[in-house]
Order: structure tokens, then sequence, then C-alpha cells
């Protein structure tokens, strides 16, 4: 029985980017745009008709701009939304996190008139990104007032390995035994914090660094998949709120405490034996560059049981294997759980290796932590 299309609606106001986009999205089957929209406003009365699995929409519209739409989107309908205008390139960073903070899943810059090839390209990567969005979770982001903008959700319970149903996760029960389960009773005071992140990192990065307070007593060393061209427009975007400064990791620097460091563009991040950072120039792996895998590997090594490692949402599995390191080494480990992911992969096969300490929604992670950190201190 073949699966029903993913029902996508689209809202721009340029008839020429409409028909274009629409074109490309009905060029294969998986595909069905059962709406159309010129304006936020008009979107916003179609979405309860059609139901759409995916909006796409542009930035830049009448009435109502993509990111005031996006807001009302996600306090409203909430469905994956992805950003499709001429305002989200490299130099565009401030829009882009804009959109992704206010519930924005993901970007994709408006195809520019080119070759033939250029179209097949960006026409092959659009599908590939709706059909990624089709599968995501979303929120109810609900509007800042007054009343709310303090608010806090009251903690929910840690889930550890003692917890061996693990409920959030719907892992199967052969994958659990597929290594041996670390021992978690050996770790030390912490010297280093490392976390990894892919498809909707950014907003939970954000999350977590908003919550650490200015004398976080050690480094911070973090690996995002994101877009070529867009690292630093996260930096100085997460760096607006947090309290403690972030940049990308300078090679050759000893880690500082109380500083956030990002692996660079294009570069796995390593320490070295003396606990430099080192970019190494190597192939991908899993499919990404910087990996993720690779730094909590070399954290691992070099701090053993005062490493503790952070796994948040993102698709695939880079960073379980690096996470099952950290544990196995007698480090503290943590997944995002399933409710609070965007995407679960990541978070879900460390979890299946038996090498997540805790399992805990995005809001609880950055308390954990300062509790741990207090206790060992």
């Amino acid at each position: 029985m073949s699966k029903s299309p993913i029902r996508v609606l689209l809202v721009e106001d340029s008839p020429i980017a409409l028909t274009i986009l629409k074109r490309m999205l009905e060029s294969v089957p998986e595909i069905e745009v059962v709406g159309t929209a010129r304006t936020g406003k008009e979107a916003l009365s179609l979405i309860p008709q059609i139901q759409p699995h995916v909006i796409c929409t542009d930035f830049h519209m009448p009435q109502m701009n993509g990111l005031e739409f996006t807001r009302e989107v996600m306090a409203t309908f909430p469905r994956p939304i992805l950003i499709i205008s001429a305002s989200v390139q490299k130099e565009d960073s401030q829009n882009v996190f804009q959109l992704l903070q206010a519930g924005a899943v993901d970007i994709f810059p408006k195809p520019a008139a080119g070759l033939a090839s250029d179209y097949a390209r960006a026409k092959q990567e659009l599908i590939n990104k709706i059909k990624i969005l089709s599968g995501v979770t979303v929120f109810t982001q609900h509007r800042r007032t007054e009343a709310n903008k303090n608010w806090v959700s009251p903690p929910k319970k840690e889930l550890s390995v003692s917890d061996r149903t693990l409920p959030t996760a719907k892992i199967p029960a052969a994958q659990k035994i597929s290594k041996p389960v670390p021992n978690f009773a050996t770790f030390k005071q912490p010297k280093i914090l490392v976390i990894g992140a892919s498809t909707g990192g950014p907003q939970a990065l954000h999350t977590i660094f908003n919550a650490l307070p200015a004398n976080f007593p050690i480094p911070i060393l973090c690996i995002q998949h994101i877009s070529e061209g867009f690292l630093q427009g996260l930096v100085d975007w997460l760096a607006l709120k947090s309290h403690l400064p972030i940049k990308i990791a300078p090679e050759g620097e000893l880690p500082q405490a109380g500083t956030i460091y990002f692996a660079p563009e294009k570069r796995h991040l390593e320490l070295n034996a003396q606990g430099r950072f080192v970019y190494l120039e190597a192939p991908a792996v899993g499919g990404h560059c910087p990996s993720i895998t690779v730094t909590f590997n070399s954290v691992a090594k070099l701090y053993r049981q005062s490493a503790m490692g952070v796994l948040l949402t993102g698709m695939g599995r880079d960073g379980a294997d690096g996470m099952y390191a950290i544990a196995s080494a007698g480090g503290l480990t943590i997944a995002q759980d399933e409710a609070s992911c965007v995407v679960f992969g990541m978070p879900k096969e460390a979890i299946a290796l038996g090498a997540a300490h805790y399992i805990l929604p995005i809001q609880d992670i950055a308390p954990i932590l300062l509790t741990k950190i207090a206790r060992q201190v």
C-alpha cells in the first residue's frame, strides 16, 4: 500500500517564484502542493481547511512577513516550517536565527536563475528538505506576554540508566543490548562539557546556554551541524543572550573555563595530549565534518571520568558512538528526550547503545548540569 503524499502549503507573493516552486515540488509523486497563498494572513485561513504536513513560506511578504507568520503558525497551528527566501543567505544570519527561534525548522535560499544543472540541484535539495521536514516533531510556541515571559515549566522526572524501560525512547529491545552498558558510578569532578547537535540544535543550544550562569566553572565544546557559511552567524546570535562568551575554537588554544567554543567549519575538532585545540583535515565521518563523534572521542580519551557529554536533537547517528566512548571512560552523559527533540535520531541512537546516563527534556538539561557540577566541586 503506497504512502499518502506529503501535503505542502506554499506561501509566496511572487507569482513567478510560486510557479517555479510548485513545479519543483510536484515533479515527484511523494509531494502534493495542497494550497498556495500570497500573504501570511491568507495562509493562516487556509491551514485548518487543507491540513498541510509542511509549510513553505517566503520572508518578505505584504501584510504579514515570514517571521510574523511563523510565530502565528507555531502559536495556533504548529507545523514544520521551511523558509524559502532570498533573505536567508549567509549574510542574513540575523534573519535566519530569528526565524529558527520563532519555530521554523529549516531555511532554503530562494533558487536564482541559472544553469539547468543548478535548477536540478536546487530542486533535489528542496525535495529532500520537504521529505525530512514531513517527519519532524514541532511544538506549540506560546506568544510572549508580560504575564508569561518569565514563566518556566516545572521540571520533569529525569530518566537515568536505572529506568531501563526508557519510556520516551521507543527503542526495540534488541537494540538496547548492542553494547555492554557502561558503568556510570566512576564519574569524577567535571573538567569539560561537550555538546553535539544537528537539526533543531540552534534552538536547543539557545535554551541551554541562556540558563548557564556567568561563573560556569568549566569550558564547553560544541559541534553543530549547520550549512556552510552560517556558523559565525550562529555564534553571534547565541552570544546575544548568553552570560558566557562564545567563539569558534582557535587552533592551538587551551579551552578556558566559562567559555563556549564551537568546532570550525569543514574541520574536525580534537584536543591534543596537552589539551589544546587541534583542527583535523580529514574526510567526513558519518557524512559530517565537523563530526560530533570525533570530538567526543577526543574528549573521552583525554578527560575520561571528568568529561560530561550531551547529545541533542538531530538526524542520523553522529555522536552516538562518541557518547558511548565518554560513558565507557566513566564520564557523565545526557541525551535529549524524544518529546522535546525536533528530530530524535542522534539521541535515540545513543540511548540504543546504553550510552545515556540521563534522558531529559531540553529545559532540564542545564539544571542537571549545574547540579552535577555543584555536587562534585
